[in-house]
Order: C-alpha cells, then structure tokens, then sequence
C-alpha cells in the first residue's frame, strides 16, 4: 500500500475559507480531526496533474457553489473545481439533523441508542462521501477515505455558512 500511494497525487495541506466564521466547538472538532487524518492518509489526483505530485487545497464556498482551489507546494493556485451544492442538499441537510441527534444522545441516551444513531450518521455520511466522488469524477480522482473527510469539511463549511 505505501508503495502504491507514492505514485499517487496527494494532499499535504487543507484549508478552509475562514471568512464564515467559527462554528460550535463540536464542529470545530470534526473540521481539525478531518483535516488532520486527511492530511496523515489521502489520495487525491487531479486530472492531468503529474504523477506523485503533493497539492494543497483551499475549500470554500461561493455563490451557493463549492470551490476547490487546487494549489502546488509553492501555493501557486493549478486549477480551481467550481461544483455545484445542488446534488448536496438533502445528504447534508439529513446530515445536520442526525449529527444533532447524535450530539444529544451523548450527552443523555444510553449506549445502544447512541450506537443507533451513529449508524444511521455514518450511513448519510457514506450516502455524501459517494456523491462527492461522482461529481468529481474526471476531475479528481479520491478514494472513499479522502472523500469522507472531504465530505466532513464540506459539511464544516455549510454549517458555519
């Protein structure tokens, strides 16, 4: 495996638009573990980029649009994915309720409840990392790890939003 990830693209730096501002301290939790196990383990290949290349990413969002700015080693921007959060609505919506759900049964359900909930969390959270893949299909080739944290940020991003 480590063989084959040094022929891969890969991310060493991720940032996220800072001008929405700062989020509850339960989501600013999932944005740094996001970013910090995106960084220690991904696999990220923009189309046409050279093999084995290490790229930083700046995520935002504008006019209701997702932005990947896709930076070199230097921060010289090499293209820049606009997608459309469309596709993303329902997935992150049901996201946001379950996620509250879950915040909530921490603090109050029982074990088994909590478990429940995490289930059905992971299984949404699965449903955006799957969606995230396609529409960047032919842009940026992602394994489903990477997408998940990607997916994480994206969701950071549409909360604070």
């Amino acid at each position: 495996m480590a063989e084959e990830n040094s022929r891969t693209g890969r991310l060493i730096d991720v940032e996220l638009d800072e001008t929405i501002g700062r989020a509850t301290p339960d989501v600013e939790h999932e944005r740094n573990v996001a970013i910090f196990d995106l960084v220690e383990e991904n696999v990220f290949d923009p189309v046409g980029a050279p093999e084995g290349q290490k790229f930083k990413l700046k995520l935002s969002l504008a006019d209701k649009r997702l932005v990947f700015d896709i930076r070199n080693e230097a921060g010289e921007t090499l293209v820049v994915h606009i997608l459309s959060l469309t596709p993303f609505r329902k997935v992150i919506r049901d996201y946001f309720m379950i996620c509250d759900s879950y915040y909530e049964a921490i603090r109050s359900a029982t074990p088994q409840q909590i478990e429940a909930i995490d289930m059905g969390r992971r299984g949404i959270h699965n449903d955006g990392s799957q969606t995230l893949m396609e529409r960047l299909k032919g842009k940026i080739a992602v394994d489903l790890d990477t997408a998940r944290r990607l997916f994480t940020l994206i969701c950071v991003l549409n909360w604070r939003n």
